[in-house]
C-alpha cells in the first residue's frame, strides 16, 4: 500500500473510530469466502452421496457432516466481516445510506 493511501486509511480509521480492511484483504477475503463456498457445496455432495449409502473412502457421516458445519460456519463469519467493513466504509458518506 502507498504510504499517502496507508496515511489517508489511518487517518480515516482514527477520526472516524472505524477499523476498514486495505483493497487487498479486503478482495482475499473475497476470495476466501468463494473458496469456502465451492468447498461446502464439495462437501454437501459427499454428504448427500453418503445419505444415500454410498462410501465416501476415507470418511464416514459424522466427519463430513461436521466438515460442512464448520465451513458454513467460516463463511458465516467471512461474509459478516466484509459486511462490517462494507459499512465502515460507507459511514459517513450520505449517497451511499
Amino acid at each position: 500500500m502507498p504510504a499517502a493511501t496507508y496515511v489517508s486509511v489511518l487517518i480515516r480509521a482514527h477520526l472516524r473510530g472505524l477499523a476498514p480492511l486495505p483493497k487487498a484483504e479486503y478482495l482475499a477475503l473475497k476470495q476466501t469466502l468463494s473458496e469456502l463456498g465451492d468447498l461446502g457445496r464439495n462437501l454437501n455432495q459427499i454428504a448427500r452421496a453418503a445419505n444415500m449409502g454410498e462410501r465416501p473412502i476415507g470418511l464416514d457421516r459424522q466427519h463430513v457432516w461436521v466438515l460442512l458445519r464448520l465451513c458454513e460456519a467460516i463463511r458465516a463469519h467471512v461474509k459478516g466481516l466484509l459486511h462490517v467493513n462494507l459499512k465502515s466504509w460507507l459511514q459517513g458518506h450520505p449517497e451511499a445510506e
